[in-house]
């Protein structure tokens, strides 16, 4: 069955179907050799070529898609692949009989926590969109005592290089010594927002968590470098948060696990270690 390039396109993850359209009216794209028009149907046996690199058309129309929920380690990149041959999300995904893995929003290499990946790409396009305004958590560790004026500021507003930014909240979350915790939250994905705040106030983030993406929190049973599947009612919310119809059912896949750790029985397919460190948790002396 025909379909509009721009939603066979944004399926597979190439953008969002207002930017594809864009893409279209700049010639950017073809349909069997012809330069595609809106309003343009392809099939998916179709050849499409956007700036001249053919799309290998896997997705199936019929096809349930998959959200799963990594738990992203400090060191590893967001990107499918690394000139320097660092370490990527990819590297640790379940493989895919057909389409591809797409990452909601990234994490800078010396993140952790909380990333959602999944086999739609308009839901992808959609929960990266400005427009969503969906809330993130963070837990994040402050070098040196901060001022009670300095977190009214930071929950008030600042300027930051590319416009103002705020959190939305901003929480105690304990600590000893020079070090302390405080959760945070916003509803902005810009690049290293988190940590220009912080900076902007003269203060450096040792470490920095993402704890949960709108409603869907990090699974502290999952190991880092490891992921769990989201079920059906993390999916309608999901769907039902950027107004697109609720998912198909899903079906019964293999567990995720990795490095030989043996998966729950649960809601959610994930793994049962647990060594993701609580934020504000004092470690062990060795």
């Amino acid at each position: 069955m025909a379909e509009r390039i721009q939603k066979i396109l944004a399926t597979m993850g190439m953008g969002s179907r207002r930017q594809l359209e864009a893409m279209i009216e700049e010639g950017r794209i073809r349909i069997n050799g012809e330069v595609a028009k809106l309003g343009d149907r392809a099939e998916y046996s179709d050849r499409i070529h956007v700036d001249g690199r053919i799309v290998k058309l896997h997705y199936r129309p019929k096809e349930k898609h998959r959200v799963l929920a990594y738990n992203k380690p400090e060191g590893e990149i967001c990107s499918r692949s690394d000139p320097e041959g660092r370490p990527t999300i990819f590297d640790n995904l379940p493989k895919l009989r057909s389409g591809r893995w797409v990452a909601v929003g990234r994490l800078d290499i010396n993140t952790s926590g909380l990333i959602l990946l999944t086999t739609d790409g308009e839901l992808a396009n959609k929960l990266m969109h400005p427009s969503s305004e969906i809330e993130r958590e963070y837990a994040v560790r402050i070098m040196g005592e901060v001022d009670k004026s300095v977190l009214k500021l930071l929950r008030k507003g600042v300027e930051l290089e590319d416009g103002p930014a705020k959190f939305n909240e901003v929480r105690d979350a304990g600590g000893q010594g020079f070090n302390h915790w405080y959760h945070v939250t916003l509803s902005e994905g810009r690049k290293r927002e988190v940590r220009r705040l912080w900076e902007s106030q003269g203060f450096t983030v040792s470490r920095l968590i993402r704890l949960r993406y709108g409603e869907i929190k990090l699974d502290r049973s999952v190991r880092t470098g490891a992921w769990s599947e989201l079920g059906r009612a993390e999916l309608d919310y999901l769907y039902e948060s950027v107004g697109l119809s609720a998912a198909p059912e899903a079906e019964e896949k293999p567990k995720g696990h990795r490095r030989g750790a043996k998966p729950a029985s649960s809601a959610r397919k994930k793994n049962t270690r647990r060594d993701q460190p609580r934020a504000g948790a004092r470690r062990p002396r060795r």
